[in-house]
């Protein structure tokens, strides 16, 4: 057995050269392709990567002058204090509730949607209501938040004028608590939903002609083509989207809610994302924040970690 040692380590050096090699041929051969993406990598690596290292502060009593080298270590204290902070149930119930809303009534709209694209024949309609399906994302979400507060505004507001008109009061909208997630979910869907359409149209147009043509054959209708056929080539494509979604389950549209809550709605409108804002740009208690932020994170990847094998273990279908 002794004798087969070197044989087995000369035959892993080769294997390990022989790698090299390719790597080196293939940076040589694709060159071009390299140097077009190196933009891209240094892109991300200074915003996205880089600024890695500031999770350190989480784990530091951060003092601007000092820096993080300076500052002095203070383990999972910050964590400790979110967990007994008075606002951390309504944090997390208030983040968990909009993501499951929008995962609830958002998910399904760009796959209805998707079908209902691929069933329309005439090709400039098609075209035409694609076009304004996917305007809304194109749209600032100042301005967004913008045309809500307008058209919702209890004195000017279309929304109110209409209701006046039928004898009903106007409502404060934006003071009440209780419009507020279903506000957030709709401009959401509204702003979202068509762009969102792109991926299912590029999945269903993979779809090879030859399935329908040999269903139609066999006296398929459109109902049972899209039950069989365009639906299940669908639910790969459904399930990648899901797991993404999942990602985020505990962060919420910063941009959005900063632009539309005020402190009346915070029993409902309050999030994570906007407690992380608040306590770290406000309060300046930076160590705090990034506590907050990367306990978000660190939940976001877990749920996708554990969506992923569970996806992978129900029909072989996963992100990696």
């Amino acid at each position: 057995m002794a004798g087969l040692e070197p044989i087995i380590q000369i035959d892993m050096k080769k294997k390990k050269g022989s790698k090299l090699q390719l790597m080196a041929k293939e940076l040589v051969y694709n060159k071009w392709l390299y140097i077009m993406f190196l933009p891209v990598f240094i892109w991300y690596f200074i915003f996205a990567y880089w600024p890695m290292h500031g999770l350190l502060m989480a784990f530091q009593k951060y003092n601007v002058v000092k820096g993080i080298s300076g500052s002095s270590w203070v383990g999972f204290k910050y964590f400790q204090q979110f967990l007994d902070d008075p606002h951390f149930f309504r944090l997390i119930k208030n983040t968990l509730l909009l993501n499951i809303y929008s995962l609830i009534f958002g998910f399904p709209v760009p796959i209805i949607l998707a079908l209902c694209f691929n069933e329309i024949r005439n090709l400039l309609f098609k075209k035409i209501a694609q076009t304004i399906s996917y305007l809304p994302y194109f749209i600032s979400t100042v301005v967004v938040c913008g045309m809500a507060l307008t058209f919702l505004s209890p004195s000017t507001g279309i929304v109110n004028i209409l209701l006046n008109k039928f004898g009903i009061e106007s409502i404060f909208f934006f003071q009440d608590p209780d419009y507020f997630r279903t506000i957030y979910v709709l401009l959401g869907i509204w702003q979202g939903a068509g762009f969102s359409a792109i991926i299912y149209i590029a999945a269903l147009s993979g779809i090879s002609p030859d399935l329908y043509e040999a269903a139609k054959i066999d006296g398929a209708g459109r109902w049972s083509q899209l039950r069989y056929i365009t639906f299940p080539s669908l639910v790969p494509t459904i399930i990648i989207m899901l797991l993404l979604n999942l990602g985020t389950i505990l962060t919420a549209d910063f941009g959005k809610i900063l632009l539309l809550y005020n402190p009346t709605i915070y029993d409902t409108a309050d999030v994570l994302n906007t407690y992380v804002y608040r306590k770290g740009l406000i309060d300046n208690n930076y160590s705090y924040a990034t506590a907050v932020g990367l306990f978000q994170a660190v939940i976001g990847f877990i749920l996708v970690y554990g969506a992923n094998y569970l996806s992978k273990k129900a029909n072989q279908t996963s992100l990696w």
